[in-house]
């Protein structure tokens, strides 16, 4: 099939530019990752963000290895593959598409936790500070946060709130799960130890108490801790994956867990608004991109290092944060203008945010870093530094 071909009958055509959020620091031309001179290096997010016809490209490559298949109502197609998919990555009996990571979090506690009310959270998880307090208003569990702006709380932390309840409180609700993200978008990506997730699941399964994983960016701990996927899934009854934070779709989420929770997910998705008729296009360039994930990752670590090592002599020092995954602190030299060294790199195809005016900013490796050799992006420092 020809690209005229697959636009006209995939309906695309018409389709509308699918690019997510762009930092308010970039520009139009920054939107496009591929132009007539080449690609953007972005040492920010998680991965590569697509526009409406770089997303049809890649649709199109996706379309060579496999013709694409709809589904209806989530049922069938490119949903069904990359739901089967995703169960065989986490080791889980069954997956379900969601439309965003918000709804299967919530979903997933709102089940996990039944009739009993109290959820304990990280402080700074998404699900206790970006979800509009869904688990309140909506489905009246109670969210109990640990750990004060820390990335996690210790299976002691969790063991000692959850005795000293019956000293703090009258009326008893009952405990209904327990919810961990790993890593953690506020606190940079750092993760959690893996001997410490052990722990909080020995103690949960123990107590026969429910473990979620928010997992949107467990790619990433994936990548940088040395353990798979599978093996975090594995300390946990359900986990949410994010579909587009590098796995380049527009949207969409992936929640996987026991066939007994999971089949309980349609009806639920259904009345909360999220049923809808097609996801094939966030399916089908999820399951393109899923392709090699883990090979590319490991790939931009090594180049990730080899620049940063030749960063050093310019002055430019880059160190990698405790626990930490692809976010890294950056110091560049005193007296460097940073917005003006933002705009040199920008010409040079490079993207990244400004630095403070002590000159201390973050680098975020994504496997944009092998969209241009190891010394292009070196020798363009140096010439904006110089500038």
């Amino acid at each position: 099939m020809n690209r005229k071909s697959f636009l006209k009958r995939s309906g695309l055509a018409l389709t509308p530019a699918l690019l997510p959020a762009i930092p308010v620091w970039a520009n139009e031309k920054e939107q496009t990752p591929f132009n007539a001179d080449g690609p953007y290096v972005k040492f920010f997010a998680d991965g590569d963000f697509f526009d409406g016809i770089a997303y049809l490209q890649q649709l199109e490559e996706a379309n060579k290895k496999q013709y694409l298949k709809v589904d209806r109502y989530g049922n069938g197609g490119a949903v069904e593959e990359l739901e089967k998919r995703f169960a065989t990555v986490t080791g889980k009996e069954k997956a379900i598409y969601m439309p965003s990571g918000t709804m299967a979090n919530q979903l997933a506690i709102a089940v996990l936790s039944g009739e009993n009310t109290k959820v304990f959270v990280q402080d700074t998880s998404h699900v206790y500070r970006d979800e509009a307090d869904a688990a309140q208003s909506i489905f009246n569990k109670r969210l109990m946060p640990l750990a004060k702006d820390k990335t996690f709380f210790t299976a002691e932390e969790l063991k000692q709130a959850i005795e000293n309840l019956g000293h703090e409180e009258v009326f008893k609700s009952g405990i209904g799960c327990v919810s961990v993200e790993n890593p953690v978008r506020r606190t940079d990506e750092r993760m959690i130890p893996l001997d410490e997730i052990k722990k909080i699941s020995g103690y949960c399964r123990s107590n026969n108490i429910k473990l979620h994983l928010d997992g949107a960016r467990i790619y990433m701990a994936s990548a940088w801790s040395g353990i798979g996927v599978k093996e975090y899934a594995s300390y946990f009854d359900t986990v949410y994956i994010s579909l587009y934070k590098y796995l380049g779709a527009s949207g969409g989420a992936i929640l996987c867990g026991d066939k007994e929770v999971i089949d309980k997910m349609p009806h639920l998705i259904k009345i909360h608004g999220g049923n809808m008729f097609g996801n094939w296009l966030n399916a089908a360039m999820a399951l393109h991109r899923l392709d090699g994930i883990e090979e590319r990752l490991q790939a931009a670590i090594k180049r990730a290092n080899e620049i940063f090592a030749a960063l050093g002599p310019l002055g430019i020092s880059v160190s990698a944060l405790e626990n930490g995954t692809n976010t890294y602190k950056v110091k560049f030299p005193d007296g460097t203008d940073g917005q003006k060294l933002q705009k040199e790199l920008r010409d040079h195809f490079i993207l990244m945010p400004p630095p403070g005016r002590d000159n201390i900013g973050k680098l975020t490796v994504n496997e944009t870093l092998l969209y241009r050799e190891k010394e292009y992006i070196v020798d363009a420092f140096t010439t904006a530094l110089k500038k």
